[in-house]
């Protein structure tokens, strides 16, 4: 497995911990007489193979446990791994668990210096960045304090911030952006977009998959220390969320040649099954594009294979990204669907006004159980354009009404 522009190259990675049930077994298993094995071993990875090329983007996923972190440590050479080899060329920048890097003892500024100089900048160099760090920090006077004083908010603000600043050629990123407000989540957004308009590569792990599908060119889900699958961000994030689904409750794989509908990805328990979804325009009829503003319906129809109680039908829109732009169900907007006997079938209505952006959207429909498990979930199940003859920015027409006077 090799790529000649890869950046970071992944060959075959595994790492083995040995598990002690008491700290003696240790001592006791290296006795030359009474010495037996004592530990059960534990693969945190196994084989894993991936590359970045520079100025890519890769987001990793996958439940806790999983060997995520265990395997940016691996990258960055925090850990050796038990087999296979990292290749990763140029400077790398890395923000792990929140605390690590940074001497509680020393003050903001001090701790800036200090890993600047560990990554490889001159005095110099750093004396002239770090107004920019500082700024973006924005952390005020508290760039004087021990950093032991400052809030977990205040303590990533910081580190990223050094982390983005001092140059890297890799930038890698473990849950950083859980923690801190919206403005400055939104600036660290802004931050990666800069990244990538340089050519920076960037790994970074997160569970907000909204995230993931922003700001990755490419990603890869992680499960049980495996690399589970790999490729664009909303198709791994799409296998994830069903594969959590899956695991709320047992899976039944929908019947072959029961028709119906075929989304990116489909998962549930069987108990019903989709048999169409449609967009319709303002005139009831099938449309693959409708004007911004327009009155439009999401119809869901499902047929049920079981006898099922207070069912719950929904829909979600996402854009051309796989960020989730409106999503809701029939329990959300207070309907009650009472019980289904198996072979009977319902038909759900989702009217609303398409206050949506010009561009390309997806739909996406299920059906579930009053718990939330899914009975039949259908990802991207139909593409639709909305038109506009305005320009607007991001993702909503809010029809603004202007009003103005001179003071």
């Amino acid at each position: 497995y090799s790529r000649l522009d890869a950046v970071v190259l992944v060959q075959k990675v595994s790492k083995l911990y040995p598990l002690y049930r008491r700290p003696s077994d240790r001592i006791l298993e290296q006795l030359p007489l009474v010495g037996r094995r004592r530990h059960a071993d534990f693969w945190a990875l196994r084989d894993v193979s991936f590359s970045v090329e520079r100025g890519e983007t890769l987001g990793i996923v996958g439940p806790n446990g999983s060997g995520k972190s265990t395997l940016l440590q691996i990258v960055c050479g925090i850990l050796e791994p038990t087999r296979g080899r990292v290749l990763a060329e140029g400077r790398i920048a890395a923000l792990l668990e929140l605390g690590a890097g940074f001497n509680p003892e020393f003050s903001g500024r001090e701790n800036v210096f200090l890993n600047s100089e560990i990554l490889g900048l001159s005095r110099k160099e750093i004396e002239k960045a770090f107004s920019r760090i500082a700024a973006f920090a924005d952390i005020g006077e508290f760039i004087d304090r021990p950093v032991k004083e400052y809030s977990s908010g205040m303590y990533v603000r910081l580190a990223f911030s050094t982390a983005i600043h001092v140059d890297p050629d890799i930038l890698i990123v473990d849950e950083a952006l859980a923690v801190g407000d919206a403005i400055f989540a939104n600036r660290c957004v802004q931050k990666f977009e800069e990244l990538k308009q340089r050519k920076v590569t960037v790994l970074f792990v997160s569970h907000d998959l909204g995230l993931v599908k922003r700001l990755s060119d490419r990603a890869i889900l992680m499960l049980g220390g495996r690399v589970e699958c790999e490729g664009a961000p909303k198709d791994v994030v799409n296998r994830y969320i069903g594969l959590v689904h899956e695991w709320q409750k047992t899976p039944v794989s929908p019947r072959p040649g029961a028709g119906g509908p075929e989304g990116s990805f489909r998962h549930g328990d069987g108990s019903s099954r989709i048999v169409s979804a449609q967009l319709l325009d303002p005139d009831q009829r099938p449309a693959a594009s409708v004007e911004s503003g327009a009155a439009v319906t999401a119809r869901v129809r499902a047929r049920f294979e079981a006898d099922v109680e207070r069912p719950i039908v929904g829909m979600l829109i996402r854009n051309r990204l796989g960020v989730d732009v409106y999503g809701t169900n029939t329990r959300i907007e207070g309907q009650e669907l009472g019980s289904f006997r198996r072979g009977e079938t319902i038909e759900v209505d989702f009217h609303f006004e398409c206050r949506l952006t010009r561009q390309e959207y997806t739909l996406t429909v299920a059906t579930q159980h009053s718990d939330g498990a899914s009975q039949d979930w259908l990802d991207d199940v139909l593409q639709f354009t909305v038109v506009d003859a305005q320009d607007i920015a991001g993702l909503t027409n809010l029809k603004a009404r202007v009003a103005w006077r001179k003071l």
